[in-house]
């Protein structure tokens, strides 16, 4: 169910407790990108990149509740967002290249759009210059930030993403977070069953 968010309650500027995550996290996600409703970029100005939702079912977090989280994005794309293939020599591990950057994502079903299906929507914090639909991504889950809120206006939304935003990358700039983006599963760019499962 979704609540709306109250609108007198500071918002917390950290999320997750500094000496690292707790149980379940960290929580591993991965798949090919894949298409999503396009309003990230196109209505809210927060580009995100969706991949289908099966991934979590194979880790068997296929319960896991609705809301926003964060963590780290492995993509087999170099900074300007071109695909990588094979390996390369910058230090990219077995699957290919690729980097790693921090992220928060939303695994729900985007009560303002009054969405039918629930879907997997990360929005890297990193600008590219390159869409890279089909490229892979392994995700990290790190901590919980909120449940899955509905809004009375667009405005209200995006003042909420974009503290989620700022809450995901000071809370990953913590030493027991950070040092989390070393994890060389984040580097291993591997196909699995649920490729062809599309989750939006």
């Amino acid at each position: 169910m979704s609540h709306r968010p109250p609108t007198s309650r500071p918002r917390s500027p950290l999320a997750g407790p500094s000496s690292g995550p707790l149980l379940p996290f960290p929580i591993t996600l991965s798949g090919p990108i894949i298409k999503g409703f396009g309003r990230g970029s196109r209505e809210l100005g927060i580009p995100t990149a969706n991949i289908p939702l099966a991934g979590l079912s194979v880790g068997g977090h296929e319960e896991l509740e609705s809301g926003v989280y964060y963590g780290w994005a492995g993509v087999n794309v170099d900074e300007d967002g071109r695909k990588l293939e094979g390996k390369d020599k910058g230090g990219g591990r077995e699957g290919g290249g690729g980097t790693v950057w921090p992220m928060v994502m939303s695994i729900g079903w985007n009560p303002f759009y009054k969405n039918s299906v629930r879907s997997v929507e990360v929005h890297i914090l990193h600008t590219f210059l390159h869409d890279f639909y089909s490229a892979r991504m392994n995700l990290l889950i790190c901590g919980f930030i909120r449940p899955e809120y509905d809004y009375v206006d667009r405005d209200s939304l995006v003042q909420d993403i974009r503290t989620d935003i700022e809450v995901a990358r000071r809370s990953l700039e913590r030493e027991a977070y950070a040092r989390l983006r070393g994890e060389e599963y984040l580097m291993v760019f591997e196909g699995g069953e649920h490729e062809a499962d599309v989750a939006s």
